[in-house]
């Protein structure tokens, strides 16, 4: 893969942000993590990553979003709407931010270039594919960690903020994401979309996640898949002040 598009996302919830507010700033994306805003470490990544040639950065805060980026032509901005998943299908339909697009959030302050290049390389050939994070590689460098945890058949997973959209095919997929997203740490209830059988699977755990994930895709006539992968930082998204611990003493060798 090569020249492709990267979305940022960079938005904030309604209301105040109690991690942004405990460290003085009203973004969480502009929270210096050992030193630099967040959405500055994630953008750096994207512009470090070879297949990578645009980044968007979605935001419905632009004018303190871009004072942190530096002034690159590859950088532009896009006004966030209500929701991620909605947001994105706004990217899309905009004609900014075409397909093929790769997604990330602001709040992925330990991304690397390999991170995303092993992505990239498992979402090959198909319509939208997920990166997720198995448990045993997260707890094997971070025993103490506490992430939310989807439990099936041969492991337990956790999200990535890693997505890819490879053409239209993927645009019912993100309208069902945009159906559920307030239930976005329920995965049984995205599960439940797809029937009562696939559902009882995942609660009986007699199915494996990417198992799972291929047959709710084809529910809807996509190739949708999950990717795994090898580096345990991928599945730590800075959330709460634990996390934003951990990030700081990852970058500073304490970790």
């Amino acid at each position: 893969m090569a020249g492709l598009t990267a979305l940022l996302l960079a938005g904030r919830r309604p209301g105040i942000d109690a991690l942004a507010a405990s460290r003085g700033e009203t973004l969480k994306a502009l929270i210096p993590v050992a030193g630099t805003p967040m959405v500055a470490r994630v953008t750096a990544t994207l512009l470090a990553t070879p297949a990578i040639d645009t980044v968007w950065v979605m935001t419905q805060d632009i004018e303190p979003i871009a004072a942190a980026l530096p002034a690159d032509t590859r950088i532009g901005f896009l006004r966030s709407g209500d929701g991620i998943a909605r947001s994105i299908a706004a990217a899309l339909a905009s004609g900014a931010a075409p397909f093929p697009l790769f997604v990330t959030t602001a709040d992925h302050a330990l991304l690397t270039p390999a991170t995303i290049a092993e992505f990239l390389a498992g979402a090959a050939g198909a319509d939208v594919a997920v990166g997720m994070v198995e448990r045993r590689i997260v707890e094997a460098r971070f025993p103490q960690t506490k992430r939310t945890w989807l439990r099936f058949k041969g492991g337990d997973w956790s999200g990535a903020n890693l997505f890819w959209f490879a053409g239209p095919a993927a645009l019912p997929v993100i309208e069902t994401w945009a159906s559920v997203e307030q239930d976005r740490k329920k995965g049984w209830k995205l599960i439940a979309k797809f029937g009562v059988g696939l559902l009882l699977r995942a609660l009986t755990r007699t199915i494996t996640l990417p198992d799972a994930v291929a047959r709710a895709g084809r529910g809807l006539g996509a190739t949708v898949r999950m990717v795994g992968l090898s580096d345990p930082l991928a599945a730590v998204d800075v959330d709460k002040p634990s996390d934003l611990d951990l990030a700081e003493a990852v970058l500073e060798g304490r970790a």
